[in-house]
């Protein structure tokens, strides 16, 4: 398992632009893909190839104010994904995701593992 921190996601409405019939991510999305594979190469973040895969993600949003968290997951996925931590995110067989403490200028803390450790720790 590897925890991740890393700083606040944008949402998924505002993750995606479009312009006519075509679809691209935002300046906002490209600098947290950014961000994310810069963290991943700076602490050697072990990558998990094609193994099958659970996350875990907690965000601190920078406000009290209420937002749909399922909105950030796939910023999150798509951003782990491209820094190579996993090969693809349908990989990822089970996400949990919670509201966690606001932080000042956001933050999401992201755990991520195998699902053979899961099972084989759980019992399962």
């Amino acid at each position: 398992m590897v925890i991740l921190y890393l700083p606040y996601p944008p949402s998924i409405n505002n993750y995606w632009i479009a312009s006519g019939k075509r679809r691209f991510i935002s300046q906002r999305g490209r600098q947290f893909k950014e961000d994310v594979a810069e963290y991943v190469v700076e602490w050697r973040v072990p990558k998990f190839g094609d193994k099958p895969v659970w996350v875990d993600i907690i965000l601190r949003p920078a406000t009290k104010r209420l937002m749909d968290v399922d909105n950030c997951i796939k910023p999150i996925l798509d951003a782990l994904q491209d820094a190579g931590v996993f090969d693809n995110d349908v990989q990822v067989q089970w996400v949990r995701i919670e509201r966690g403490i606001p932080k000042k200028g956001g933050a999401c803390v992201v755990m991520v593992g195998t699902m053979e450790e899961y099972t084989s720790s759980e019992g399962i």
